[in-house]
């Protein structure tokens, strides 16, 4: 399908149509584009209340799933407006939501002055675009309890004291908070985030003062009530650079585990508390690590976590800068082969990114010898370490052409590798 194809323009119309007239509204116009894994929607939204220009958001929503879970809102930091879109568009998130049934928003907030503090406080209206896009996007996917499902936070420097302005307003919808070199001071919390998991992380003070002491002071104000935050440093790295998703993901799935709802599409009133007797606490001198109930020093200094194995990637992240992926990708699939003219073949397939470190290529063989690679070099998809944006969003597709001796056409198999380099089971293609 081309792009043109792709894309369809909705106009409040064909919008109405799907609404009993009771409930008629009028909604911003969208689209929606279908890609491998799902739908991406588009919508901008506007008010003359909000302090900054307009709100666009791009959202993937898994296809064949019979409801929700959550949201993973990925909030871009300042300056960064326009790159936001990029989360929707990411295979490895976009694994992470089909495993825990998941939507994906990529906000981008745009001021006419380029200026984030138009939008980075939720008093700017940014809070109620946020929830004023899901209702909307619910309505149109036919997922209409998209508005009520918990939030899972994201933000990297201004999108991160977006974050933490967001567990300021709105504590009860939140399941997690990962803050990425947060920026600012948001101020008081109110009791109900102290019961929410947080995890901050900084780099240190060269060139990051402002962020690293904000990461230090919100960890002290919440880990000093009781709040269920951790803090992770990473002193060879700097305030846009990090590795950050290797922690965060697993660090989200830890909460997930013990807070959602037993019932799926659940609203976020449903949400479990913290399962306390899971919890380990991590000394941020040292590094050493312990069950929460064993702590022997300062407990309310030291930093929480969710259960033993988040513990042990928390260490590894702190220590190296990243969490290495131990296990390999899930193997391609539905793959097929087709004769052409002049000894030609295509072999097409489909494939899942790996929830742990994406899609670096695929292996491509006849009779158990490599003889191509897609792509020929670099990353079938990546993600740049400042903005954690994925890299192309534009992908090849997952095809190949070989040669095809007449003679001995061979037996043809395509594998998946991650980008730490393990390699999945090869799987042959139907003639």
């Amino acid at each position: 399908m081309n792009n043109a194809g792709q894309w369809m323009i909705a106009g409040v119309l064909m919008l109405l149509s799907l609404i009993a007239p009771a409930q008629k509204k009028v909604l911003p116009a969208f689209r929606v584009q279908q890609v491998p894994n799902g739908k991406i929607y588009s919508i901008v939204q506007t008010d003359p209340h909000y302090t900054f220009d307009s709100a666009r958001y791009t959202i993937f929503i898994p296809d064949s799933m019979p409801s929700l879970n959550g949201v993973f809102i990925h909030q871009h930091g300042c300056t960064m407006e326009g790159t936001g879109a990029a989360a929707a568009y990411d295979l490895q998130y976009q694994a992470f939501a089909k495993k825990w049934h998941l939507a994906i928003v990529g906000p981008d907030l745009y001021s006419a002055k380029g200026n984030c503090h138009n939008w980075r406080d939720v008093a700017s209206g940014s809070g109620t675009a946020l929830i004023k896009a899901l209702d909307d996007i619910g309505t149109v996917s036919g997922n209409r309890r998209l508005v009520t499902l918990p939030w899972l936070l994201w933000g990297h420097s201004g999108g991160g004291y977006w974050a933490l302005s967001m567990l300021q307003r709105y504590p009860e919808r939140i399941l997690a908070v990962f803050g990425y070199s947060p920026a600012f001071d948001p101020g008081a919390y109110p009791p109900a985030a102290f019961k929410v998991p947080v995890m901050l992380r900084h780099a240190g003070p060269e060139g990051d003062t402002c962020c690293w002491q904000t990461s230090i002071k919100e960890f002290g104000k919440l880990r000093s009530r009781g709040g269920y935050a951790g803090i992770a440093y990473t002193p060879r790295q700097t305030h846009n650079y990090s590795y950050v998703r290797y922690m965060a993901i697993p660090f989200y799935e830890a909460v997930m585990q013990q807070r959602l709802p037993s019932e799926q599409g659940a609203p976020y009133t449903a949400m479990q508390p913290v399962d306390d007797s899971k919890a380990w606490l991590a000394d941020t001198m040292h590094y050493n690590l312990y069950p929460a109930a064993t702590y022997p020093g300062a407990s309310l200094c030291a930093a929480w976590l969710p259960d033993a194995a988040t513990a042990a990637k928390w260490r590894e992240y702190v220590l190296t800068g990243t969490v290495i992926d131990q296990t390999p990708p899930p193997p391609p699939y539905s793959l097929q082969r087709t004769r052409k003219p002049h000894g030609r073949a295509m072999v097409t397939w489909k494939a899942d990114a790996d929830i742990e470190s994406g899609i670096s290529h695929f292996n491509i063989y006849r009779n158990n010898v490599l003889i191509a690679r897609l792509p020929s070099t670099g990353s079938f998809q990546q993600f740049d370490t400042n903005g954690d944006n994925a890299e192309p969003l534009v992908l090849p597709e997952m095809k190949q052409e070989l040669a095809y001796p007449e003679n001995d056409p061979g037996r043809i198999a395509v594998s998946t590798v991650n980008h730490f380099g393990l390699e999945s089971e090869r799987i042959p293609a139907a003639l």
